[in-house]
């Protein structure tokens, strides 16, 4: 039993839906914080209103509310759970923290009798509270920059007069460095304040002296009720102060403090977590050091909760931050607890890496036209990739492969900026593709001294940059036939990939591919162990890297492969890489529920991700855990060294579906959909061909590979025209267009930007209805329809943008039966094994076919919620064949109606257009249950529904 006997039952808040600078690393550690919850037998209640997550499934926490995050919903539940003893804020970010307070400002908690664990509310205000924290700092001698607090426009102006420009307004209980900025000239100040005061709810800005140029660090601490202090994981930003820590370049360890400085570091941040308040459990401190010999340290902030680095801190360690808070907020003592990895070791024992790890932010500007794409103190990415290796080398390599936006590295695959102006003016103004950029400069041979004098990065990271370079030009010189094993062994460890390497070699990467092979240069897979492998490690959780060989006395040569194979059947499951919009948590949903059922069929599960905000790549949840890019080079590898029955790409959103090809090529079976099938559906043409031979409406359409064949097609049908790429995401690309002058610009910026594309031209269906079905089909062509929603918006709006009803509400038995006999021919069409999503457009009672993705959808989860049923688990057994769609005995349960309503982070983008259209733009998503259509919340959406449609 847990220290505190008291506690048998815990409320636990969660974050709600995803928005820019709160994503789904409240996901992670919200379920890790469940689990441990209930391994101490304490009853979990939940709240929180995002369907798309993992921590929402009923299997997570005792009770589950999907409710909106306001004190009314919080008094529902105590009154229905008198039973709860203590309230967890501290897993859900900003959004459960500001929760806790409000409901302890109105009384809420003392009413109830509920404690508030893992935090006190004390804390929160000192260090919120910009001016408590700074008078706190400077009576325990923790330097500062100058800074001051005002609360109105008249105090700015003021403090703006004293201190003088640069200086940096961050406004006072905000999220993601929301209505931050940096204010170099006197002429924008004006503007930065208002904004500053209107965005903080307390209307309190802060202003600093900016510290331009200086060095950035986070140190992620836990801390028992002992007053026992672990450092967990020192994290250096590559990217010096003045970019969000969510926007920065970040590694883990720290590869450019002094040992003396280190230390100092360490001292200073334990004695701020124990100086703000008396609590047990998780917090997160960033400090600036100044970059010459002195190294001074100055404190920015501290939060005393599981931050957005705790994910990457967990991943990057091993060592399951959240699960361990939760342990120490209901009482344990760090020293009674057990290393989660070595099982041997105390969870006091700090981790130690033996391996450096590299996070690259993801962002998604191409969503938010004319938006400011230079990056500053506001957060702007949408996810990260984090990458694991030997070298640091290596891991930016690995992290750059891991982004999915169609490089191949770090240079060195013909894509480099050549013009020396654009180079100087994208590091002069932080650009989101600098660590590209970086590369760049380099190959130009600007100065080390000159991008220094620039960007302010560390000089160390930069000559790591030089020697990349180096070699690349070395390897420059050979071909695939001259070039010597051991430049090809080095280049590999640096993290270079086959097609690149091919691409300096003027050869293919297959042709790469064999050399390697023959000379017998085989990546090998090591445990992340967070002890440096003095302990055993019990968790079998790995990343790759190229070892040389090491010879034995008695003259044997091996290289160290840490990943025992075993003899059991086993099944691969690719996960859906970094979040971005179109392709968020949902697929991490899938992919957890994939694994878990595929566990349950009795096969050895293996996860390939390098998402380290998701619950899929917790250590814990398949048997193993390769945290590697979703990019073929390492799959393949991965096969090739586990030999599986199958692979799963249909529960990985579009990033494992675009491996599907190469796949069948190398001969990997693709379980559940062939790639014949899932290529038939995302080919726009062939796909309509299929509708044309059953007779499915669909709107009129021809497909053009050129803007001459466009403006011919635009004779034949009507404008408007919505135009769609092939193979895309999210509804990238799409535009509906009223004239050829539209069409051709749009045409030829498409095929510019997706060259040899497919794009389909149909006619619009102005005014259309717009429905979607998800189905699970199996190989004997039994179809079982998990839901058919209906959005409030016209047809026109992405359905990730759309609000939409389950079931439909609106639609008539004779549309309905056509949505259903239409759902059931193109599933069986397509010989669908697994779930299919098929979009519909209804005008004038029929119905007209969209577009169908046989895969799981954005919507799936959602559907699983409403009507708590497992479909995921369902259809996964379904690919596996160990179950057909007859055996299951399906029971949705659903009283009244649930919508699905997306939510947006266009305030980052203040000058953006906010309409929207056919191109998905919304970051995350909440579940609203309604009890009948009279409900005041649908009435007011479906009053507005026609509003925000562009074209």
């Amino acid at each position: 039993m847990p220290k505190n006997n008291n506690i048998k039952s815990v409320l636990l808040i969660g974050s709600g839906p995803i928005i820019i600078g709160q994503a789904c690393e409240f996901d992670y550690s919200g379920s890790q914080a469940l689990r441990s919850l209930r391994e101490d037998g304490i009853e979990t209640i939940l709240i929180n209103s995002n369907p798309a997550t993992i921590m929402t499934d009923p299997t997570m926490a005792d009770h589950v509310y999907l409710l909106p995050l306001t004190t009314k919903s919080l008094i529902q539940i105590l009154k229905e759970h008198p039973q709860i003893d203590a309230v967890l804020p501290t897993m859900g970010g900003q959004t459960a923290l500001n929760l806790c307070i409000e409901a302890d400002e109105k009384g809420i908690w003392k009413d109830f009798g509920v404690e508030i664990i893992g935090v006190d509310i004390d804390a929160i205000n000192i260090t919120e509270d910009r001016e408590q924290f700074r008078e706190l700092m400077l009576k325990i001698g923790v330097g500062m920059a100058p800074q001051a607090t005002a609360t109105s426009y008249l105090k700015g102006k003021e403090i703006a007069q004293e201190f003088g420009f640069p200086l940096v307004i961050r406004a006072s209980y905000t999220l993601g460095g929301e209505g931050a900025s940096f204010v170099f000239k006197e002429e924008d100040f004006d503007e930065m304040l208002t904004r500053g005061l209107e965005v903080s709810p307390i209307h309190e800005v802060m202003i600093d002296k900016a510290l331009i140029g200086w060095k950035e660090y986070e140190l992620e601490l836990l801390r028992d009720k002992n007053d026992n202090v672990v450092i967990i994981c020192t994290i250096e930003n590559m990217d010096p102060m003045g970019i969000h820590t969510g926007d920065s370049i970040t590694l883990a360890p720290a590869m450019t403090l002094s040992d003396k400085t280190f230390q100092k570091m360490r001292d200073m941040a334990i004695h701020m977590m124990r100086s703000i308040g008396d609590f047990a459990g998780g917090c997160n401190v960033q400090f600036a050091v100044s970059p010459d010999d002195e190294e001074e340290i100055i404190a920015i902030e501290i939060n005393p909760r599981v931050s957005r680095s705790s994910a990457l801190a967990s991943k990057a360690t091993g060592y399951p931050i959240a699960k361990i808070a939760a342990k120490l907020a209901i009482g344990y003592n760090l020293d009674e607890l057990d290393n989660q990895i070595t099982k041997s070791t105390s969870a006091l024992f700090e981790p130690t890496l033996d391996y450096v790890v590299v996070k690259i932010p993801r962002w998604n500007f191409d969503k938010f036209e004319g938006s400011d794409r230079t990056l500053g103190l506001q957060m702007k990415a949408v996810g990260e990739v984090m990458s694991i290796g030997r070298s640091f080398q290596e891991a930016l390599h690995k992290a750059t492969q891991s982004l999915e936006i169609k490089r191949n590295g770090l240079g060195a695959d013909g894509k480099g900026y050549k013009d020396y102006d654009t180079i100087i003016e994208k590091l002069t103004h932080a650009s989101w593709d600098r660590v590209f950029v970086i590369y760049d400069a380099v190959a130009m041979g600007i100065p080390l001294s000159r991008i220094h004098e620039i960007t302010k990065i560390d000089m160390w990271f930069l000559k790591q940059y030089e020697e990349l370079f180096q070699i690349e030009r070395e390897i420059s010189t050979f071909t695939v036939d001259t070039i010597d094993r051991e430049l090809l062994l080095e280049a590999k460890q640096k993290g270079y990939g086959d097609r690149q390497i091919a691409h300096m070699l003027g050869c293919l990467e297959s042709e790469v591919h064999k050399k390697r092979m023959d000379l017998n240069i085989n990546r090998v897979f090591k445990l992340v162990d967070t002890c440096a492998a003095e302990f055993k490690a019990q968790t079998p959780y790995y990343y790759s890297t190229f070892e040389s060989e090491v010879e034995t006395p008695d003259g044997k040569t091996y290289v160290q492969n840490e990943s025992i194979v075993s003899d059991k059947k086993k099944i691969i499951v690719l996960g859906s890489g970094p979040n971005r919009i179109g392709q968020g948590i949902e697929f991490d949903y899938c992919c957890v529920h994939g694994v878990l059922a595929a566990a349950e069929c009795g096969y050895e599960t293996i996860m390939i991700n390098c998402n380290p905000e998701t619950v899929s790549t917790d250590f814990d949840i398949a048997d193993k855990l390769y945290f590697e890019p979703v990019f073929w080079e390492h799959i393949y590898d991965i096969i090739q060294h586990e030999k599986p029955e199958g692979v799963i790409v249909q529960l990985g959103g579009q990033t494992a579906l675009k491996l599907a090809e190469k796949l069948e090529k190398w001969g990997v079976k693709i379980m559940g959909t062939s790639f014949k099938s899932l290529d038939l559906a995302e080919d726009r043409g062939s796909f309509s061909n299929i509708l044309k031979k059953h007779n499915i409406p669909y709107p009129q359409f021809d497909v053009a590979e050129s803007a001459d064949e466009a403006l011919a097609i635009a004779d034949v049908l009507d404008f408007p025209i919505l135009v769609r790429p092939s193979y895309v995401l999210g509804g990238q690309g799409m535009k509906i267009v009223i004239n050829k002058q539209e069409l051709e610009s749009h045409v030829i910026d498409l095929l510019k930007s997706i060259p040899g594309n497919k794009l389909l031209l149909d006619h619009y269906l102005d005014g259309a209805i717009e429905a979607e079905a998800d189905a699970i089909c199996d190989a004997d062509g039994n179809v079982y329809i998990i839901g058919i929603m209906e959005h409030i918006e016209p047809c026109g709006i992405h359905s990730g943008d759309s609000n939409a009803l389950l079931p439909a509400f609106n639609l008539g038995d004779l549309v309905m039966q056509q949505i259903i006999d239409h759902t059931h021919t193109i599933a069986r069409a397509l010989d669908t094994v697994g779930l299919i999503n098929i979009q519909f457009a209804i005008k004038d009672d029929v119905v007209y076919i969209i577009e169908a993705n046989p895969r799981a959808s954005r919507t799936v989860p959602f559907i699983a919620k409403a009507y708590k049923e497992p479909y995921v688990n369902y259809a996964t057994k379904v690919m596996l064949g160990e179950k057909k769609v007859t055996d299951f005995d399906f029971n949705p349960q659903l009283e009244g109606y649930a919508i699905k309503q997306p939510v947006f982070s266009f305030n980052k983008f203040p000058n953006v257009n906010k309409q929207l259209g056919p191109e998905m733009k919304s970051t995350g998503e909440s579940i609203l249950f309604i009890d009948n259509l009279k409900d005041d919340q649908f009435y007011d959406l479906y009053a507005r529904r026609k509003m925000y449609l562009s074209k």
